[in-house]
């Protein structure tokens, strides 16, 4: 249960002056992730199968799939989330009503697979692997499940909502919201202030450097545990032949009017050019030969998230 709006419900004026930019320091934890990471950015950015991803090779089937997987993953993330809620790391950070993904990914399933959902996906090797270490983690470093949280959620509040367009449009999805509710944060009115509020509570836990240290290396750990799954995929795409994209629709393609990319206008940068060239066509694959997608569509969100 999320805490009440007049401590920590809502965000926004409740808030106060959490919600205002404030200077940053480089020991500061948000930073020390920012700054520590690059390198792993980098290096997931450049796998084939983000490349690939970006410009809009990733079909119907694929999307079905990575739901699946996504809902394995954030269950387990916010079941550990909930069940150390208290923790003095995890406690300042605990948004279950603007950010929890699980419920809505149940929605997407049951839309994509029916009722019986639950008996037809199933999760792949690699994402068995980031669930399991979320469970150790929430067994005994709790504290750590920060660097996963704050990389999966900051992620879908910014790339995630490009890619939301995206898939609506590709995959002909109802203008309702079916298929999609993973991106659709009802309770987050504001994504670019909450991002701020989310920062800045994640600045003020009461961290050593070693407890830094720790913190940025599994945040490093979860972009490994996502590159697995990448090269996962690029063995078993290898053997899968190219298809016609059909009526692929770009996000932006670098010409005209560059406010209208939301990319940019998350940015606010001012050179052309848009590295979301994403769209999904509909296509049927064998479960098998897909399933190990399932984190491409989120970790792109990460991705982007880290670019803006």
């Amino acid at each position: 249960m999320s805490t009440a709006p007049e401590e920590n419900g809502l965000y926004g004026a409740a808030y106060g002056d959490e919600t205002e930019t404030q200077p940053l320091s480089p020991t500061d934890l948000s930073e020390l992730l920012k700054e520590g990471t690059k390198q792993s950015h980098e290096k997931a950015e450049n796998t084939k199968f983000v490349k690939e991803f970006l410009k809009g090779r990733i079909k119907r089937e694929l999307f079905k799939l990575a739901t699946g997987a996504l809902y394995y993953t954030y269950s387990a993330l916010e079941e550990e989330l909930d069940r150390n809620k208290d923790n003095p790391a995890i406690a300042p950070l605990y948004f279950p009503q603007e950010l929890h993904r699980a419920e809505s990914l149940k929605k997407d399933v049951a839309y994509f697979y029916g009722e019986d959902w639950e008996d037809t996906i199933h999760c792949s090797e690699a994402t068995q692997a980031y669930v399991d270490r979320i469970r150790h983690l929430g067994r005994h470093k709790p504290e750590l499940l920060v660097a996963h949280a704050y990389t999966r959620y900051m992620g879908d509040l910014s790339g995630g909502q490009v890619l939301k367009k995206v898939a609506q449009r590709a995959l002909h999805l109802p203008s309702t919201g079916e298929g999609i509710q993973f991106y659709l944060f009802d309770n987050v009115t504001n994504a670019q202030q909450f991002k701020q509020l989310y920062r800045a509570r994640l600045n003020t836990l009461e961290l050593d450097e070693e407890a830094k240290k720790s913190m940025v290396e599994e945040a490093n750990r979860a972009f490994q545990f996502n590159m697995q799954v990448f090269e996962e995929l690029d063995k078993i795409g290898a053997s899968i032949p190219d298809e016609a994209q059909g009526d692929s629709l770009p996000v932006h393609d670098g010409k005209g009017d560059i406010r209208k990319c939301p990319y940019y206008a998350a940015k606010g940068a001012t050179t052309a050019g848009c590295p979301l060239h994403a769209a999904w066509t509909p296509s049927r694959r064998p479960v098998v030969k897909a399933i190990v997608a399932a984190f491409g569509i989120a970790v792109a969100s990460t991705i982007v998230c880290y670019l803006m």
